[in-house]
């Protein structure tokens, strides 16, 4: 069975690597998107992405739109791979719950 991953599993970050996933043939989500999406706070998002950067997950980008900062949020590699395997734990969880 495959296993959970610690870091994932939080709901919000589950979220965010969901909308990510997502997202990915498309590019970087900027941070006013994946709030929105998340339903998370500033805050809130900002720490959850700091640990998700962290854990080599997720690549932040920062530049300027004009004199705009912008902030936007991408999946690294790893952070695809971990999300996928994440995806196959709740897979086979939710699959094994009727087989025993």
């Amino acid at each position: 069975m495959a296993e959970p991953n610690d870091i994932i599993h939080q709901p919000l970050r589950l979220k965010i690597m969901a909308a990510l996933y997502a997202e990915r043939e498309i590019g970087p989500l900027e941070f006013s998107q994946l709030k929105a999406i998340a339903q998370a706070t500033d805050g809130n998002l900002g720490s959850h992405l700091a640990t998700l950067e962290k854990a080599g997950f997720v690549e932040i980008l920062k530049d300027h739109v004009g004199k705009r900062p912008r902030t936007r949020a991408a999946l690294t590699s790893a952070g695809r791979q971990a999300f996928r395997r994440h995806v196959d734990y709740l897979r086979e969880l939710v699959e094994g719950v009727g087989e025993a």
